[in-house]
């Protein structure tokens, strides 16, 4: 084996971490590894993850009788359920022209169909080779766990797709966040915690929707910075509806709201004692603070490989961070027993 080919190699977990924080193709040859990541964005994917993970966390936290196998399915179908959303979305908004060469998605990370990487078909038969093994994933959990399963999987899949398909468009009508709110809390948490137990209590319900204000942060932070090129177009994202100015403020106030909610619902015994780790995020959460306080810069006063994405990058921090403190505060949660 020659040297270039050893290199070549050991080139690619280099390439594929690259795409996973930027959301960007690496340079050179795209790799099939490489090429997927991109056209799924999988560098948001995490925070999919972590709301599976709180789904199971608070499961076991709570002494049910958890299904660990049913979870693992549970949390596969929805990281394929998040990919099969990114593809759609991409696929919609160049159906309806909101992306086109000089909008910010083909910007901050080149559009597969804009770039002439793949086309409009071929990613279209992707998204839906993804929905259908969504599809399985939804079957068969429906046939382990009961009918209550179609509730939380179609559920997820109209509002994903309502969110840019015509003729719905949620997003255009500043019903985005809110559909962030419910799937990222108590459609997915509460989702995986059906799919592991067979029930879903209420505090379960509650415990969900910390983290899914925090996941809404980064969607606030996006639309203030596409804000520019959304309202010429028509698309009321929340933050075209508020102005700039107080959508910064709301966000600002979500952050606010993650932190208070989950220290209530550690009074009210929902959540672990731990799970105040999220504390340990303040620092960070310090610095964002900061950032949304004052208007977008006209450039990037640091390298930002996401430009012109300012706030988003820096809500995804702070979701990284916290959301990482949370799992790892409900971790030590199951292992104490409070």
């Amino acid at each position: 084996m020659t040297d270039a080919v050893v290199g070549a190699r050991e080139s690619l977990p280099k390439k594929w971490l690259y795409v996973l924080a930027t959301t960007n193709p690496p340079k050179g040859t795209l790799d099939p590894v490489s090429k997927w990541l991109w056209l799924t964005r999988a560098g948001v994917l995490p925070m999919t993850l972590v709301a599976a993970g709180l789904g199971g966390l608070l499961a076991a936290f709570r002494d049910a009788d958890v299904d660990w196998a049913l979870f693992t399915v549970a949390a596969v179908g929805l990281v394929l359920s998040h990919m099969a959303n990114n593809i759609m979305n991409d696929l919609f908004d160049l159906e309806v022209g909101t992306d086109t060469k000089d909008y910010p998605r083909n910007l901050y990370s080149p559009h597969p169909v804009i770039s002439g990487v793949v086309t409009r078909k071929r990613l279209a038969v992707y998204g839906l080779v993804v929905n259908v093994m969504c599809l399985a994933v939804m079957i068969f959990l429906t046939a382990e766990r009961g009918p209550a399963i179609l509730g939380f999987a179609l559920g997820g899949f109209f509002l994903s797709a309502a969110y840019t398909a015509p003729p719905v468009r949620l997003k255009k009508h500043g019903l985005g966040e809110p559909t962030v709110v419910v799937v990222w809390g108590p459609l997915m948490v509460g989702g995986v915690y059906y799919a592991a137990t067979g029930s879903i209590p209420a505090a379960v319900l509650l415990a969900s929707l910390p983290y899914a204000i925090l996941c809404t942060t980064v969607l606030m932070g996006k639309h203030i910075d596409k804000a520019p090129w959304d309202g010429p177009a028509g698309t009321r994202t929340l933050p075209v509806i508020l102005g700039d100015a107080p959508a910064r403020q709301v966000t600002r106030g979500m952050f606010v709201a993650f932190y208070a909610v989950v220290v209530g619902l550690v009074i009210a015994r929902v959540l672990p004692v731990a799970t105040v780790l999220i504390f340990a995020s303040l620092p960070l959460m310090v610095r964002v603070w900061k950032v949304y306080g004052a208007p977008k810069p006209a450039e990037s006063p640091m390298p930002n490989p996401v430009w012109p994405l300012w706030f988003a990058p820096h809500s995804f921090l702070v979701t990284r961070r916290a959301g990482g403190l949370l799992i790892l505060g409900m971790i030590i949660g199951v292992i104490v027993g409070w």
